[in-house]
């Protein structure tokens, strides 16, 4: 049970990854880049987006370790310089991401909230949706942390007064060691937030 339970974790993982990952994608391509198009990534075809390492490695040992289940995919490909608009282009991209799981986590855990009118359907089918509820929630915040290369620091950036540019490109160059420091010492403060939305929104505990 406990590994059908992993299976349609990472199942639901890797859709959700997807569809965050097509938005920046197609957000990109609204605003004049066609990159992600032209490189076959706006579509929801799981394979063109998994990473072995996001997909399978790091959702097995967040599973494993915390009981919890965390990936990403790859990057959709974009190119700033080809955004009609410079300043806030990037950050509408990188929005664009945690928005599509906020608006899937929206949905589902709505619909868990007022499940007196699909009483007919199986338990299972419930934690499917709550399990869909709060992986998305888990992207969304993780995601909106303001280091580089997450979609935080796109808007983060897009705030930034030009004097402080440089401020900029040191977060970026250092992006991932403040990141690899937030995710082994840091990561547990998101729960409570994670947790509280989760509850908001379907009114019951996570």
């Amino acid at each position: 049970m406990q590994t059908i339970n992993f299976l349609f974790s990472v199942v639901i993982l890797i859709m959700s990854v997807v569809i965050h990952e097509v938005s920046h994608g197609f957000a990109a391509y609204k605003l004049g880049d066609p990159t992600a198009k032209y490189s076959g990534r706006l579509t929801l075809n799981p394979i063109k987006h998994l990473d072995f390492v996001g997909s399978f490695l790091v959702p097995l040992l967040t599973y494993s370790v915390g009981g919890f289940i965390f990936g990403w995919a790859k990057p959709v490909p974009y190119n700033p310089y080809n955004l009609k608009n410079q300043k806030w282009g990037p950050a509408i991209v990188g929005a664009a991401g945690p928005l599509a799981n906020i608006t899937v986590a929206l949905f589902f855990g709505l619909m868990l909230r007022f499940n007196s009118q699909l009483a007919f359907l199986p338990t299972s089918f419930f934690e499917i949706i709550a399990s869909i509820t709060l992986i998305n929630l888990l992207l969304a915040i993780f995601n909106l942390i303001p280091i580089p290369p997450l979609d935080g620091s796109k808007l983060l950036f897009a705030f930034l007064p030009y004097r402080l540019q440089g401020m900029q490109q040191n977060l970026e160059r250092f992006g991932f060691f403040f990141l690899l420091i937030f995710i082994t010492f840091f990561w547990q403060l998101l729960l409570p937030i994670v947790f509280g939305l989760f509850k908001l929104l379907t009114g019951v505990g996570a």
